[in-house]
């Protein structure tokens, strides 16, 4: 593999962490905004990740497939996380940063993990499952659907 290709294959895989993390904070707007865990936008979130990925970020089929999976679970751990630091400031009344920030990123993360039920790690595999056939499927097979 060339230098190109593994820097190519880098930026790829920092993309795909973006978009996931990006999903993830949009992920948070509609449960905040409902007040309740939306564990099953999981599967919506892994379909778009899943079409982002194969149309803009990788062309290679596995790759891309590796690329969405990967996308869709980032997005499911942070909007958890996020979800953790949004509860912690509602009981504190800390703002959202500063909540976060005084909790520390371990706090967050332990506390997400006693958050996280079984149904949620469902929901989860669902959108990594629906992420990976979208990002199977050729972008022009996708795109004629669209239309």
């Amino acid at each position: 593999m060339s230098m190109r290709q593994l820097a190519g294959e880098c930026f790829a895989l920092f993309c795909a962490v973006m978009l996931g993390l990006a999903a993830g904070a949009v992920w948070l707007l509609p449960t905040v905004f409902l007040h309740r865990p939306l564990p099953w936008l999981a599967v919506l979130a892994g379909w778009l990740l899943g079409v982002a990925i194969r149309q803009w970020v990788h062309g290679k089929k596995w790759n891309a497939v590796a690329l969405a999976a990967l996308a869709t679970v980032v997005a499911s751990a942070y909007s958890r996380v996020l979800i953790t630091a949004v509860n912690i400031s509602a009981m504190t009344d800390y703002g959202l940063l500063g909540a976060a920030r005084t909790a520390g990123l371990p706090m967050l993360l332990d506390l997400t993990r006693l958050a996280t039920s079984k149904l949620d790690i469902v929901w989860t595999a669902a959108g990594v499952v629906v992420a990976a056939v979208t990002a199977m499927r050729s972008p022009a097979a996708t795109s004629r659907k669209q239309n």
